[in-house]
């Protein structure tokens, strides 16, 4: 491991990152990332899978303290950590990403892989306004997921918000035509604690066997 990635990475297990990370609202605004640390979480967020490895994600990164201050006033419900942490991430996606040049998301692949995936590319996507939708954002909530955990790994804490006014905001970015907005994440140190876990339901609850007409009975040993 590089000597900047080790001055990055806390070596947390993946395991403990998931359960460690809340969604904290409180930052200290005096604290930046440095461009190594930045570009290494990037850099992990787009390690992500996405559906034939489009990659559909755009991240916007709202640095500008002005433009930061007016979304948090006048779109953003005044939510203190859009202004306040180290790094205000807006996720958007491309949903015709399948169709800009898509040869390049198979470029390390053997020949006869990549020309059956891009073949297969448009004939999956072609017509199906609703399938790019749910693929550019279920793209992005991998994603999002993917960042979070890296932060947590990183020592930093994060903040997924989708209160804010997403037409208003898309404007102020110039959001292309044929990209869909998804939510900002906020990514810093934490000066406060979040609140206790509200409460997670039951596996039993969530998980079926086969089919929704059979309940998973139990998880015990």
């Amino acid at each position: 491991m590089s000597t900047v990635e080790e001055s990055v990475y806390t070596g947390m297990s993946t395991i403990d990152a998931v359960f460690k990370r809340r969604a904290v609202k409180h930052f200290d605004s005096t604290h930046r990332l440095t461009v190594a640390e930045e570009r290494k979480l990037l850099e992990a967020t787009i390690q992500a899978p996405t559906s034939f490895n489009i990659q559909h994600w755009r991240f916007v990164i709202l640095r500008d303290p002005e433009l930061r201050a007016r979304i948090r006033k006048e779109f953003g419900n005044d939510q203190a950590q859009m202004t306040d942490a180290s790094l205000l991430i807006l996720f958007t996606a491309d949903v015709k990403a399948w169709q800009k040049r898509p040869e390049r998301y198979w470029a390390n692949a053997p020949q006869e892989v990549a020309d059956l995936l891009v073949n297969w590319m448009g004939p999956f996507h072609e017509g199906r306004e609703w399938l790019q939708r749910d693929e550019a954002q279920r793209s992005i909530g991998i994603a999002m997921q993917t960042l979070m955990l890296v932060a947590q790994d990183m020592g930093y804490q994060s903040c997924p918000m989708i209160g804010f006014d997403i037409e208003k905001v898309a404007e102020l970015v110039n959001l292309p035509d044929d990209h869909v907005m998804g939510p900002m994440v906020a990514i810093g140190k934490g000066i406060k604690d979040p609140w206790p876990k509200p409460g997670q339901l039951a596996l039993e609850e969530l998980v079926f066997e086969n089919s929704f007409l059979t309940h998973k009975d139990s998880f015990s040993v």
